[in-house]
């Protein structure tokens, strides 16, 4: 089975920072994008940022110049680094991947992590 576990969430002051962290694990042969989601109460779950397997970054532009999104292929591992965050950063952020296994057969199938709460008090 393919895994995402995220880690790195917290509670923080405005203007602090943050590193999400998202390790994949299992029978993986090639990860291809890998993103951040974020979905606070009451609101659908958006696109945060996302990064190709070459290294190129996609951001929304209300994180743009504020979050830096990173990947180590050796690893299998994600990064989000948050910087200046803001109340309205607040939210649980999902880790996602677009992942090639081996589980009985070849496959290519999208995963979700668990889940990380990050929280910036106003």
């Amino acid at each position: 089975q393919v895994q995402l576990v995220e880690s790195g969430g917290g509670l923080v002051q405005p203007g602090g920072s943050l590193r999400l962290s998202c390790a994949a694990s299992g029978s993986i042969f090639h990860i291809y994008s890998m993103g951040w989601y974020r979905q606070a109460p009451g609101n659908q779950r958006e696109l945060v940022a996302q990064i190709t397997t070459g290294g190129s970054p996609n951001y929304a532009d209300s994180v743009k110049g504020r979050f830096t999104i990173s990947r180590d292929n050796a690893k299998n591992t994600g990064y989000l680094q948050m910087n200046s965050l803001k109340p309205e950063d607040t939210a649980v952020y999902y880790c996602h991947a677009d992942i090639v296994s081996k589980i009985g057969s070849i496959r290519r199938d999208t995963y979700w992590g668990q889940g990380t709460q990050v929280t910036v008090p106003s």
